[in-house]
């Protein structure tokens, strides 16, 4: 029996407000295999984007444990949460979140650069992200020299430079209008059919049904867990959409 990518049980998040304790993550446990595409719906409050967080590294539960590729980090302190974290998973962020006044390639390059990669390689595996991208032609402009569309393309580049084993992506068609954001998610489909692991955090049904598998929480609980074979693409297709 393979060791899940993800593994995260009984995960509590408690934040205090004033003299209340709010319960963002109530006794969440969950687990992803490798190269399995899932989504994390539910509405404002209900934890998903606290579960995220914690998944992603970027915070830690008050209590439960979580294993990522194998290693307990719940309880690892700031650095070491860090240096796991820029080595396995990528983001993509609804703002986008880009240096303004810094070029696409520079921006995807940014990850590598804090690696500690040299000059030369992480040029030239920024050049190739942006290639597989669609945007080797637009790797010398600003972001705002960008559409939407291009910036968040960008972002995936910069999220897949370093060679995650996860993709971690948060509302990523949510500054989008619908028929760009159809184009990021056909490009999210077709990293989940390369056998990538994405993790899809949405509000929104339509998103959810580009992965496998759905996830439902509310009140920092998960309600439901869903395999849906009508999902866009699932692993094994040879990266062709499956029928609705």
């Amino acid at each position: 029996m393979t060791t899940p990518l993800i593994d995260g049980r009984d995960l509590h998040r408690v934040y205090q407000t004033g003299d209340v304790e709010v319960h963002a993550l109530d006794g969440v446990t969950l687990a992803v295999e490798a190269g399995e595409s899932l989504a994390i719906v539910g509405s404002s409050g209900s934890g998903k984007s606290t579960l995220m967080n914690v998944l992603g590294c970027l915070d830690r539960p008050t209590s439960g444990s979580y294993r990522l590729a194998g290693e307990e980090v719940a309880h690892l302190d700031r650095n070491r949460l860090a240096e796991i974290r820029n080595r396995t998973i990528g983001f993509v962020f609804q703002s986008f979140n880009l240096l303004p006044r810094t070029s696409a390639l520079e921006n995807v390059e940014l990850p590598l650069a804090y690696a500690g990669v040299p000059t030369s390689a992480r040029r030239r595996r920024a050049e190739a992200a942006l290639e597989r991208l669609g945007l080797g032609d637009r790797r010398r402009h600003s972001p705002s020299q960008l559409s939407g569309g291009q910036q968040q393309r960008v972002a995936i580049a910069r999220a897949l430079v370093g060679e995650p084993r996860v993709l971690l992506a948060d509302e990523p068609t949510g500054n989008l209008d619908s028929r760009t954001g159809r184009e990021i998610l056909a490009i999210l489909d077709e990293l989940a059919a390369q056998g990538i692991t994405v993790v899809l955090v949405t509000h929104e049904t339509e998103v959810a049904t580009h992965a496998a598998r759905v996830v439902e929480m509310r009140d920092g609980r998960i309600v439901s867990d869903e395999r849906h074979v009508g999902a866009r693409y699932l692993k094994g297709t040879g990266g062709e959409a499956a029928a609705p």
